[in-house]
């Protein structure tokens, strides 16, 4: 592993993104690119020399080219998005293959390599023992795919035995958390400009283990939905997936209960015409029935989201009387109809609800006509609350399936998915908020690692010069910070009794925040806008609209109209949720963006609380096509992430580092096998514990490294030891084996017990059974005597009786002699012959006692005359005795298998005629994997 010394300044080169790739390099970064062959074997970018942008550009685009597309960067693995399916890089086999490995660290990069690594963290109860698996990237990056690939691989390799669980538990556990995935990407991911399935919302899965490691339960934990995409959608952008599903995976028969007509186009459905692999209605549906959503649950759900389209057709026209609510032509009519109708609710009031507001006047409630823009923002606002508490019902749902109750599990492993920084040409409050979460997720991977393991550093004693990094907290005082930022600027507008104004709220901005670094302005736009300089580029926000979106107001009348809905899923959604009306109070109201801040406050709390796993989504090129790669795009993304950093500090740094007292309660095994005596780790001296520490790294290392090696392999400190990944290698290869030998030692003794009674055992049956077999054999040898006596004594009356039949059925040669027949070749007359009449003239066949054959096979029948019962008995077992395991039986072979008999014309007879008769050849027991039966075939041949 590349380190630094310890007197040497690490000094990062960190190219700005308008430098161009093609710069002269100095002589070190060109000779290691001077052999682009080996780029790609560097699996660890803290191997290359030197670590600049370049050099790590550049090796992984030469992995990228070879379809490589995990590599190690110190503590990070950082993936490029293929954009291409790859099943066998995620197969069944692969998981097993790194769960079961000695040494996972020792294969190639996977996002199995670091899921199985806090894995074991888990099972080996390192502190802390809970861990989180933070994956970050641009959006497209690969982020909602790589944490599916996580939960599929705890729900294989942590699952139950199939001895010890049974199915009921195999349904709840590993479906379900596998199910909950595709319900809440129909429901919360949708089609954008930069990918074809983005997160529109945050979501951190906690994977509940118990003691034994084993998968009982996960729970779900959601963050700021984008619900106004349900009635906004940008520019060739699309609505959520779950609408698209219903249009194109619906039968009729649905479609009539939805009323939706065969070719009916809704303005809330743009870029319908688009196919992506997500729009799969069947497998949402599926879902939804592996976790136990009910066939008329499911319907209130669709009944739901099909009002929900209907609503978003209703257009509203203008009154020509202020006094009057504005008017719906005929065809809105309809529509609000069947809104009313899915939704349940009565439809004028519906119609009431949307056009005339209602306004408290002490305590008397007056009614005011909306104007044109006030009833499509109340509709908006109808279709956003409704799907967005539709959501929430939804997660709670997943939750109450899959969650185990406390007492069930010890531990757990988060999974962090979140959406990717954005950055779009027009951005809002939604796109203000992803990328301060995605800040808040940078700044937690600074604090925790960049910065916070350096500073560790210099408190134990470790000799260290800081590495530079690029830092953030600026950007987030500008966000977050107090007393003013852009968040309290933005609460306080959107609190105050009054209507909001885009312009006062950029004054108030540039006159309070005029001062950060991070935020400026262009002061030629017509538009108010401000500009946020963020870790990952700059980002240009509208404050058009934001404030409204910020209050996210929800008229009374609209939620008391839906708490009186016949649907039931949609009263119970509704009903008893005063506390989620907004109070018109003034400085009590509870915006989204506080919302926002509080839940990701207590995000980052739970995640300080782990141990994490960082994983790098890098986006390849922006038009998300397959295997291309972009340096520049590419080399943006690495120096927002801080890459470069991150290797410097890894190949420089100890990355695991544990307290004395953990180290030698796990450890301290080590020192009691060997000579070097007794640790005690209970003791409370630091010194003491640091010289039981020292005591117990000498015997763990005296025939591995020296003294230099020691000082690169672990350094203990002040209160805790750091080491690298191999010394903790070392140290638990020699844990497990002493663990072994002790097991082993146990096993040895309880076999030598058990031996020990079963050959005791074993003496005291032997001398009964003893007698009991050689009264057994005697008795069986008897019976075997007799039996070989009558067996023999048949045979021979057998083998009497065939000599006999076969010397009186010998032909008289004299029978020849009387039949005018032609003259025979001598040497077939020496065999034996038989003469077959055909027309016009008789084919002469030789009978041979090897088989049955034909020297030219015509097409003839055979008509055999013989004299005698005992002759034809002759005759017939001449052609055919088959054998079949002792028993034996005369039979023709004319419909069997092989030459069938012989063959001639049906006139005249046939005489045979043998010197010797076949059934001295018998084969009495032929073998039975031959084709040939015996010597009880004729072969015969054809004669001129």
């Amino acid at each position: 592993m590349f380190r630094f010394p310890s007197d040497l300044s690490i000094q990062v080169k960190v190219c700005s993104p308008d430098q161009g790739l093609d710069d002269s390099l100095d002589g070190n970064v060109q000779s290691f690119l001077i052999d682009e062959e080996q780029l790609h074997t560097f699996d660890d970018l803290t191997k290359v020399n030197p670590v600049t942008p370049t050099t790590v550009l550049k090796c992984l685009q030469a992995r990228y080219s070879l379809k490589v597309f995990y590599t190690h960067a110190g503590c990070t693995l950082v993936a490029l998005n293929p954009f291409q399916p790859i099943p066998d890089l995620y197969s069944v086999d692969v998981m097993r293959e790194y769960h079961y490995a000695t040494q996972p660290q020792e294969f190639k990069p996977h996002i199995f390599n670091v899921a199985e690594e806090a894995y074991r963290n888990v099972q080996g109860q390192l502190e802390p023992v809970n861990q989180s698996l933070v994956v970050s990237g641009e959006s497209g990056a690969g982020k909602t795919w790589t944490s599916r690939c996580l939960m599929k691989y705890y729900a294989t390799v942590a699952a139950a035995p199939p001895a010890v669980r049974s199915q009921d538990t195999v349904e709840r556990i590993e479906r379900r958390v596998l199910d909950s995935n595709p319900l809440m990407e129909a429901f919360g991911n949708a089609c954008t400009l930069r990918n074809n399935n983005s997160s529109r919302f945050g979501k951190y899965i906690q994977l509940q283990l118990d003691r034994g490691q084993l998968l009982v339960g996960a729970s779900v934990q959601t963050y700021l939905l984008e619900k106004t995409r349900v009635a906004s959608q940008p520019a060739n952008e699309r609505n959520f997936h779950i609408f698209y599903q219903m249009m194109k995976g619906a039968t009729d028969e649905q479609r009539k209960e939805w009323n939706m007509a065969p070719n009916q186009r809704f303005v809330w459905l743009p870029n319908c015409e688009k196919q992506i692999e997500e729009d799969s209605f069947h497998e949402t549906v599926e879902a939804m029935v592996h976790l136990g959503i009910k066939a008329e649950r499911q319907r209130q759900i669709f009944r739901i989201l099909a009002g929900i389209l209907q609503l978003g057709n209703v257009s509203f026209c203008s009154s020509t009387n202020e006094s009057q609510p504005c008017d719906l032509d005929e065809l809105s009519e309809v529509y609000l109809q069947r809104a009313a109708e899915l939704l349940a609710v009565p439809a004028e009031e519906l119609q009431m609800c949307l056009r005339v507001r209602m306004l408290k006047a002490g305590k008397q409630n007056v009614l005011k006509p909306c104007s044109q823009a006030e009833c499509g923002v109340r509709r908006d606002c109808l279709a956003k609350v409704i799907y967005g508490r539709l959501f929430e019902w939804l997660v709670t749902f997943i939750n109450s399936c899959i969650c185990a109750d406390k007492s069930k599990w010890s531990n757990f492993i988060g999974v962090l998915d979140v959406y990717g920084f954005e950055c779009f040409h027009i951005n809002n409050l939604e796109q203000l908020c992803i990328n301060y979460a995605n800040e808040k997720l940078q700044q937690h991977f600074v604090s925790h690692y960049l910065r916070a393991q350096q500073e560790e550093y210099v408190s134990e004693g470790l000799e260290w010069s800081f590495v530079k990094y690029q830092d953030n907290q600026s950007c987030l005082d500008l966000l977050e910070g107090s007393p003013v930022s852009v968040f309290s600027l933005l609460n306080e507008e959107s609190r105050l009794n009054r209507i909001s104004d885009s312009k006062t709220l950029k004054v108030r901005l540039e006159k309070e925040l005029s001062g950060n670094r991070n935020i400026s302005w262009d002061k030629f736009s017509q538009v108010p806008h401000f500009t946020v300089t963020h870790y990952a580029g700059k980002v240009s926000y509208q404050i058009e609209g934001m404030v409204e979106k910020n209050k996210d107001p929800v008229p009374p009348e609209l939620v008391g109209l839906l708490q009186q809905s016949d649907n039931p899923l949609l009263h119970e959604i509704f009903v008893d949720q005063e506390s989620g009306i907004p109070n018109t109070k003034g400085l009590s109201k509870v915006t989204v963006v506080s919302k926002f801040k509080n839940s990701l406050e207590n995000l980052m709390k739970l995640l300080l609380t782990t141990a994490p796993h960082y994983t790098r989504c890098i986006k390849p090129n922006a038009d998300c096509r397959p295997l291309s790669f972009k340096e520049k795009e590419v080399i943006l993304q690495l120096e927002a992430c801080g890459i470069v950093e991150t290797i410097h500090i890894s190949a420089a740094g100890f990355p695991i580092r544990i307290p004395f007292k953990s180290f030698l309660l796990r450890y301290g095994i080590i020192t009691r096998c060997s000579s070097a005596g007794r640790i005690d780790p209970d003791v409370d001296s630091t010194s003491i514990l640091q010289q039981e520490v020292e005591k117990l790294l000498g015997v763990a290392l005296q025939h591995h490294a020296s003294g230099a090696d020691r000082r690169s392999l672990v350094h203990c400190g002040r209160t805790k030891v750091f080491l690298t990944q191999p010394m903790l290698d070392l140290l638990e290869d020699q844990r497990m084996n002493i663990l072994s030998r002790c097991a082993f030692t146990i096993q040895s003794c309880w076999l030598r017990y058990r031996r020990r009674r079963r050959l005791a055992r074993r003496h005291s049956a032997t001398l009964i059974q003893a007698a009991v077999r050689s009264w057994l054999v005697r008795k069986r040898i008897k019976r075997w005597n007799r039996s070989a006596s009558v067996i023999q004594n048949t045979w021979k009356k057998w083998r009497t009786l065939l000599k006999s039949l076969a010397e009186a059925e010998l032909d008289d040669p004299t029978d020849l002699v009387e039949e005018d027949t032609p003259e025979l070749n001598p040497a077939v007359r020496e065999r034996g012959s038989v003469q077959l009449p055909s027309v016009p003239e008789p084919v002469p066949v030789c009978g041979w006692p090897l088989g049955l054959a034909l020297a030219s096979a015509p097409s003839i029948t055979v008509s055999l005359t013989a004299t005698g019962f005992q002759k034809m008995v002759s005759v017939m077992t001449s052609l055919n005795l088959p054998s079949r395991r002792g028993e034996y039986k005369v039979k023709t072979n004319q419909y069997k298998q092989g030459l069938a008999s012989i063959r001639a014309q049906p006139k005249g007879s046939v005489k045979l005629h043998y010197q010797r008769s076949p059934l001295l050849y018998a084969d009495m027991q032929p073998d039975l994997k031959s084709d040939v039966t015996g010597f009880n075939e004729i072969l015969l041949e054809k004669t001129l």
